[in-house]
């Protein structure tokens, strides 16, 4: 159960085998990080970094568990660039020691994760070429989500666009459940909340959705995916092709 800060009780909880991108890792990789990860649960809207906070942490979300990466905007909103769930991790993956981050990290999800102290990482990555080349591909289709996502609010419409995120929900944690409202998806989407509103008022019309207290069930996942745009498939191709197995599959 999580507690006050956001984050639950150490020990008991998942274990690599919940983190595809750990689980992906050679053993001997493994071996180097296993001694140092720290299991936790975290609440949704539990704040893992904020913008301009030294990283001090990596985190690889397990199992339903979801993080966003938000940017915020002059106004103080904030809006999402990244969704990271378990193919793959926040924090100084790649980054020597403990930089600042230039986006908040907010769990949208709650769950299990595993963290390691970024100084631990930088260690166990002195240690291994293969690690350091294996986060440094991820690095690569993170990356390559953000490009996809600033190519998609420019030229794709809301409905498009709240049908990816829907469906890049699902991708991620298998479950047809999302626990979000819809001001809380108008936020993520940088959108008015009357406009995400319209658009979940038609898809609920067409059977595809309902709507309950504070979620989303999403009855035809493949009229949801025709309604999306084709964002989510070419970074799922990217990912299969630089970290093949990585993001997660329908088995």
């Amino acid at each position: 159960m999580s507690v006050g800060n956001g984050y639950g009780a150490s020990g008991t909880g998942p274990d690599i085998g919940d983190s595809n991108l750990l689980k992906a890792l050679k053993a001997a990789d493994r071996a180097l990080l296993e001694p140092h990860l720290e299991r936790l649960s975290v609440d949704a809207g539990t704040v893992l970094v904020e913008a301009g906070d030294n990283v001090k942490y990596a985190y690889f979300p397990c199992g339903p568990t979801l993080v966003s990466f938000m940017v915020l905007l002059d106004d103080a909103r904030g809006v999402e660039t990244a969704l990271v769930g378990r193919e793959g991790a926040v924090g100084g993956i790649v980054s020597q020691g403990r930089l600042p981050a230039y986006a908040r990290a907010m769990v949208q999800f709650s769950g299990p994760m595993l963290r390691i102290d970024a100084l631990q990482l930088e260690a166990a990555k002195a240690q291994s070429a293969t690690l350091r080349h294996f986060f440094a591909r991820y690095a690569d289709c993170l990356l390559a989500q953000v490009f996809q996502g600033v190519a998609c609010n420019a030229t794709h419409s809301i409905e498009q666009r709240t049908a990816k995120w829907l469906c890049a929900a699902i991708d991620r944690t298998g479950d047809h459940e999302v626990p979000l409202t819809q001001e809380q998806l108008a936020g993520m989407l940088g959108v008015g909340r009357s406009y995400v509103g319209r658009v979940i008022g038609a898809m609920k019309r067409r059977g595809t959705l309902e709507t309950l207290r504070g979620r989303l069930r999403i009855k035809g996942l493949e009229e949801l995916e025709g309604l999306s745009c084709g964002c989510n498939n070419l970074v799922r191709a990217h990912f299969d092709e630089v970290l093949a197995g990585v993001y997660p599959s329908d088995d």
